[in-house]
């Protein structure tokens, strides 16, 4: 309470001495007034070249934010992103001046960015040198959350989970498609115990990266958000225009992914439980997601553990290695090996 008086009382004396104060909380001097901003609830975002940086600035800025947002603001940035995606790459200037609406530092280097916040959104699209941007911000100490793609190899997924336990800080990763209030109520029990369940995503391929890590991770985190941990091999089926990604878990379970690349791009699947059966969707956007990294940001705790976010990446790499052998049987166990063994 005191907090928030103080702010009122700021943005009134400052009023009457006659300075402008517009939606981005400047002067007419241009000086920022980010000291409102109370320390601990500073956010950096490293990579605007995704419309998830832009989306995530507009929900934690505004004038109206939620309170589930506990206050928490975007302070800088640092917009380098991809090196070679063109579309990604082509999409830094106008995402730069977009958050630059909302009173947000443009800095030149992830050291000056990490001088300016408290925790850090990762957001840069491509997912290859996201290893490389988090090793600074978990050697600064500062809780990360890390937008998918975690990263652009399952070698890459490992290392990033080893350097946070090295450096004792918290990283989360998730795509906001595990927030679907529909797939939350599966978890919760509305249905009892999961028999199965079958997901669809779009499925846009980008040849820098594995194939289903760049889009298909959406549907795949929807998969492990309602069948859980424990699959142990997957079967992969592919045409130009669709993939069908068959899992087999420990207990017996088959969980299935679709990816679409023609037709309507939607999110969803059905869920088959003990006590009946639920249709998962509509999609609804990415508060639920920003919700879980602010609760993250404010407790250390992520709510989603590094196992399940490897396994996740584990079965994707599997797919992969199953289209290469022509649709055989791969298991999970066998890429980690892979994975694990190969280092630097």
């Amino acid at each position: 309470m005191q907090e928030n008086y103080n702010r009122r009382k700021f943005i009134k004396s400052a009023t009457a001495a006659g300075l402008s104060l517009g939606f981005g909380l400047k002067t007419t001097s241009g000086l920022s007034l980010d000291n409102i901003v109370p320390k601990g609830k500073r956010v950096g975002i490293i990579g605007l070249d995704t419309s998830h940086s832009t989306a995530f600035t507009k929900a934690l800025n505004s004038p109206n934010a939620k309170p589930e947002f506990e206050g928490y603001r975007v302070v800088a940035a640092y917009p380098k992103g991809s090196n070679d995606i063109e579309s990604s790459t082509k999409r830094i200037p106008e995402y730069t001046e977009e958050v630059k609406k909302y009173n947000v530092k443009i800095v030149d280097s992830i050291k000056k960015l990490l001088q300016e916040v408290d925790v850090v959104l990762l957001e840069t699209n491509d997912g290859r040198p996201h290893l490389e941007q988090v090793l600074p911000v978990l050697k600064a100490g500062k809780r990360v959350f890390i937008d998918k793609p975690i990263a652009g190899s399952l070698k890459d997924t490992v290392a990033i989970f080893e350097a946070a336990k090295q450096y004792k800080v918290p990283v989360f990763s998730s795509s906001s498609l595990r927030y679907l209030a529909s797939a939350q109520e599966v978890v919760q029990g509305k249905i009892g115990k999961v028999l199965g369940a079958d997901t669809y995503s779009p499925a846009t391929l980008e040849k820098t990266h594995p194939d289903l890590f760049w889009y298909g991770i959406h549907g795949v985190e929807t998969l492990f958000t309602v069948m859980g941990t424990g699959c142990k091999s997957v079967v992969r089926y592919s045409t130009d225009s669709t993939e069908l990604v068959v899992g087999t878990w420990q207990d017996n379970r088959i969980g299935t992914f679709r990816g679409t690349r023609t037709g309507t791009h939607d999110y969803g699947g059905t869920v088959f439980g003990e006590k009946g059966n639920v249709a998962l969707g509509p999609y609804a956007g990415y508060d639920g997601l920003l919700v879980q990294i602010i609760k993250f940001f404010q407790t250390g705790q992520a709510p989603v553990t590094p196992e399940e976010t490897i396994e996740i990446y584990a079965f994707m790499e599997s797919a992969d290695e199953s289209k290469r052998q022509g649709g055989q049987s791969v298991t999970l166990e066998s890429v980690l090996q892979k994975a694990r063994a190969v280092k630097g």
